[in-house]
């Protein structure tokens, strides 16, 4: 009778364990999004997260050249805008590439720093800002120029210093240290 309780006990407290092991998975898996086919994890901080996706290979690229790593792995939080590679192939012809040259790494650093904020803004936040704003917030980039958000329908856009729009793909990949939204259009501090 003792040997059948105690097997009792430990099937329970194995069965809570894993029930909870289950949850927190669950939990995870919620939390965890998808982009450029890899798991973004909300443990993991931006630049860890972002070199796994075969999406951002580009701006991972960029970031390093502006030895921005160290800033975006730092305590933030940061809302980061996110661009594709696609988005950046659809710069002029030739502009990455001068961009990455050691030479340029202060205009690289402006275009990067432009797609960042300091603080952490879910889609939601930015959303209420805009309803809250007359359909219209304006946010200082970490560059210190402004850069707009509004809504078409329910699709999240920016617009640039100079009237460029990009339109969110990708909303609220939670990380660590912030949040990433991902765009589609590399948007510029000025022309």
């Amino acid at each position: 009778m003792k040997t059948r309780t105690f097997i009792s006990t430990l099937t329970l407290a194995a069965a809570l364990l894993l029930g909870t092991a289950v949850t927190a998975q669950s939990k995870m898996q919620k939390d965890t999004k998808m982009v450029g086919g890899a798991e973004m994890y909300p443990s993991k901080d931006i630049v860890s997260n972002a070199v796994n996706s075969k999406d951002h290979t580009t701006l991972v690229a960029a970031v390093k050249a502006a030895e921005l790593v160290e800033t975006l792995q730092g305590d933030g939080p940061f809302t980061v805008f996110a661009p594709t590679n696609a988005a950046f192939e659809n710069l002029p012809e030739g502009t990455v590439t001068a961009l990455l040259k050691p030479e340029n790494k202060g205009t690289l650093q402006s275009v990067l720093t432009y797609h960042v904020l300091a603080g952490k803004f879910s889609s939601k936040d930015i959303m209420k800002a805009i309803k809250k704003g007359g359909g219209k917030v304006t946010f200082k980039t970490v560059n210190g120029a402004m850069i707009s958000a509004m809504l078409d329908g329910k699709q999240l856009i920016l617009k640039d210093v100079s009237g460029n729009t990009s339109t969110v793909t990708i909303a609220d990949v939670n990380q660590s240290n912030g949040v990433i939204h991902v765009i589609d259009t590399v948007v510029l501090p000025s022309n």
